[in-house]
């Protein structure tokens, strides 16, 4: 494997790329500051995948009864996020894109004066907000044809500093059938790890959903031979209902845990909003 990479978009934004892990870096203050502020991002970046790599073993284990013992700082922040789903089958790995996110974000800032600044891990996203600052985040809700389906915008005075998304058409397997589930949390990682449990909630029966083990797909994947969602046929309004409604059931316990501020769910163009103190306006039809 080549070693991680550090390149300016012809937009000013910083790219960041190492293996599997692509990130997308865009920071707002004073030139200086905003140079000094890559300059930290890149240095952190260089070690991540590989200290990720020698903790893989841990990491694609289901969490069980003993919070697993992790080693790295990117590894504590994924099983830290995952260790308040451990009643359902989860591993670390739910909230490896966030976790990196929330990691790099934390160098980025370090010592720096910013407005605001977001770190983009393939759609799951870390974000810093100053006083008096907000950020606009676009939810797209159909994975396999993107377009903006509504929008988020976040303050500093409100919690939600991570956003992620999850769904049967993403980078991840799903054992659900959700278009997307996108949620709000406190950190990226939170994040990460409450959309795949909410995504996967989205679930129903029938011959119109196409499953196949994981391990058939990837033979490292950390959900083994569990049956992993690869095509969703024309279901009925009900059944889409249903699903949905399942989804938004684990959604709605979640946010009264305390663990998620908002989620956005879309199967087969229609939608629903389990809403917290940050606003999550719907822009498509369905």
């Amino acid at each position: 494997m080549t070693g991680a990479v550090a390149a300016r978009l012809p937009d000013g934004r910083l790219h960041l790329q190492h293996g599997p892990i692509d990130l997308v870096i865009e920071a707002f203050g004073s030139r200086d500051e905003v140079a000094r502020a890559y300059t930290q991002a890149v240095a952190r970046f260089d070690d991540i995948l590989p200290t990720l790599v020698d903790e893989l073993a841990m990491l694609r284990k289901p969490v069980g009864r003993v919070r697993p013992s992790a080693r790295g700082p990117v590894a504590r922040r994924m099983t830290a996020a995952v260790w308040p789903h451990r009643a359902a089958y989860i591993t670390p790995m739910a909230a490896v894109a966030g976790a990196v996110a929330d990691e790099i974000l934390e160098a980025l800032v370090h010592g720096r004066v910013l407005d605001k600044a977001y770190v983009n891990d393939g759609g799951d996203i870390a974000i810093h907000l100053a006083p008096g600052h907000e950020l606009r985040a676009g939810i797209v809700g159909d994975l396999q044809a993107p377009r903006l389906s509504g929008f988020a915008t976040l303050h500093h005075g409100r919690p939600v500093r991570g956003i992620a998304t999850s769904g049967c058409g993403g980078r991840s397997f799903s054992l659900g059938i959700a278009d997307s589930a996108t949620v709000l949390a406190t950190t990226a990682a939170a994040a990460d790890a409450a959309a795949t449990v909410i995504s996967n909630a989205v679930n129903v029966d029938s011959p119109k959903i196409h499953r196949r083990p994981a391990c058939e797909l990837d033979p490292d994947s950390d959900l083994g031979e569990r049956p992993v969602t690869v095509a969703v046929g024309a279901l009925s309004p009900a059944l889409v209902a249903r699903a949905l409604d399942r989804g938004m059931s684990e959604a709605r316990r979640l946010r009264l845990c305390g663990l998620i501020d908002s989620a956005a769910l879309s199967l087969k163009g229609h939608w629903r909003i389990e809403a917290g103190v940050t606003a999550v306006t719907k822009v498509g039809a369905g």
